[in-house]
C-alpha cells in the first residue's frame, strides 16, 4: 500500500507539472491516462489486458468504440471512456451509459486524465447508474480515497467484493454532499424535520422561518464542539508530554530575543498532530518555536518541516512546504483543519 501510495504521489506530482502543455484528448490518454491505469498494476501495452479502441455495438450502430476496455479470462470487466484534461466530464456521461449495456462489463470509468469517476449498476442490473459510486481526483489526493483506489488494483482486484462495497461509498458519498448542503444552507424540509424532534408545539410556516437560523447555528456549534473535544485532547496529551520531558541545560537568552510559545501555538500543533495521525507516527511530529513564526516538523529536523504558522492577533496564516511554499491567511487555528488534505500531503514525502 505504501508503494502505491508513492506511486500515485509521483503521478500526480507530475500531472501538475505537464497539464498545461496538454493540448488533445491523445495527449491526454498517452501522457496521463495510461501511466495511472500502468500505476495500478495493468500492462497497458498487453491489448487482451488492456485492449485499446474496444468494439461495443449499440443496437443498429454497429462499429461502436469505447476507448479501453480493461480484460479478465477474455471478457471486459471496466470500460475507461477518455475526455481531454480541459474537458468538463458532466456533459460526456451518456456516451458511456450507452455503452455499458452492451457487454459483460461490471464497471465503467469516465475520466479527463485529472477526475476518474466510477460507475457501476446498483439501481438497474446492466443498465449504468447515472451517478458515479466514486469519484477520485488526482490533483487533490484524500487518504481515504487512495483506499478505495487500491482495490481496483489488478493484483488485488475482486469484482464482487468491490461491488458489495460500491452501494456504501455511493451513498456515504450522497450523505456527505446532503450534510454539506444542510450545514451552509438547510432545506425546509430538514428544519421541519428537527424542529419536530425537539418543538412539542403545532409547527408552523412562520415557526419554521424562527427555527431555521437555529438549526443552523446549532449544526455548526454541534461539530465545532465535537472538533474542539478532539483538539482538548490531543492537546493535553502534548502537555503531558512537555511536562515529562527533562530540561538538561536551560540556554541563556537574551530578554529582546526571548521567544514566548503560545497557547494558540501550542493548539495549532496539536491540530497538525490530529491531521496526521493516520498517517504517520506521532513521535516524528515535533516543533521549532521562532520570533516571527511557528515551525511543525519532522524528526527535529529543519529540511523536514511541513508548515510554518503566523499566529499573531492581526496576521495568521499558514505556511505549506510544497513546491511553491503557499502561503493562506487564515481566521482562526481551527481553520487548519480546511487543509488536512495537504499537510497530509506534505508529510507523506517523508514517509
Amino acid at each position: 500500500m505504501d508503494k502505491f501510495i508513492e506511486q500515485v504521489n509521483v503521478l500526480s506530482k507530475r500531472v501538475s507539472d505537464i497539464k498545461g502543455n496538454i493540448a488533445t484528448e491523445e495527449a491526454t490518454k498517452t501522457s496521463v491516462i495510461m501511466p495511472f491505469f500502468q500505476t495500478l498494476g495493468y500492462d497497458i501495452f498487453n491489448p487482451s489486458e488492456f485492449t485499446p479502441e474496444f468494439t461495443a455495438d449499440v443496437g443498429l450502430k454497429k462499429g461502436e468504440k469505447v476507448d479501453y476496455a480493461i480484460m479478465h479470462e477474455g471478457q471486459p470487466v471496466i470500460l475507461v471512456e477518455a475526455k481531454s484534461i480541459s474537458e468538463n466530464l458532466t456533459k460526456h456521461d451518456s456516451q458511456l451509459f450507452r455503452y455499458f449495456g452492451t457487454t459483460t462489463a461490471k464497471f465503467a470509468i469516465l475520466t479527463n486524465g485529472v477526475i476518474y469517476r466510477f460507475y457501476t449498476d446498483l439501481e438497474e442490473q446492466n443498465k449504468m447508474d447515472t451517478d458515479p459510486f466514486f469519484e477520485f481526483n488526482l490533483l487533490n489526493i484524500k487518504e481515504n480515497q487512495l483506499q478505495e483506489l487500491y482495490k481496483f488494483r489488478k493484483d488485488s482486484f475482486d469484482l464482487d467484493k468491490i461491488f458489495d462495497t460500491a452501494s456504501d461509498l455511493k451513498y456515504v458519498n450522497k450523505a456527505k454532499e446532503f450534510l454539506n448542503q444542510q450545514w451552509s444552507n438547510p432545506t425546509d424540509d430538514f428544519v421541519w424535520y428537527i424542529t419536530g424532534q425537539i418543538y412539542e408545539g403545532k409547527r408552523t410556516k412562520h415557526l419554521l422561518g424562527k427555527f431555521e437560523p437555529i438549526i443552523k447555528k446549532t449544526f455548526k456549534q454541534f461539530v465545532n464542539e465535537m472538533v474542539n473535544e478532539k483538539l482538548n485532547a490531543a492537546l493535553k496529551t502534548t502537555n503531558i508530554e512537555n511536562e515529562e520531558k527533562e530540561t538538561v541545560e536551560e540556554p541563556i537568552i537574551e530578554p529582546k530575543e526571548l521567544i514566548v510559545t503560545t497557547e494558540e501555538e501550542i493548539e495549532g500543533y496539536s491540530i497538525v498532530k490530529v491531521i496526521l495521525h493516520d498517517v504517520i507516527d506521532l513521535n516524528r511530529v515535533q516543533y521549532r518555536d521562532n520570533k516571527s513564526y511557528f515551525n511543525i516538523l519532522l524528526d527535529n529536523s529543519i529540511r523536514k518541516w511541513i508548515v510554518r504558522l503566523g499566529l499573531s492577533k492581526s496576521n495568521k496564516y499558514i505556511k505549506f512546504n510544497d513546491e511553491d511554499r503557499t502561503t493562506v491567511n487564515i481566521d482562526s487555528v481551527t481553520d487548519i483543519l480546511k487543509h488536512s488534505d495537504q499537510i497530509k500531503k506534505i508529510a507523506e514525502k517523508y514517509i
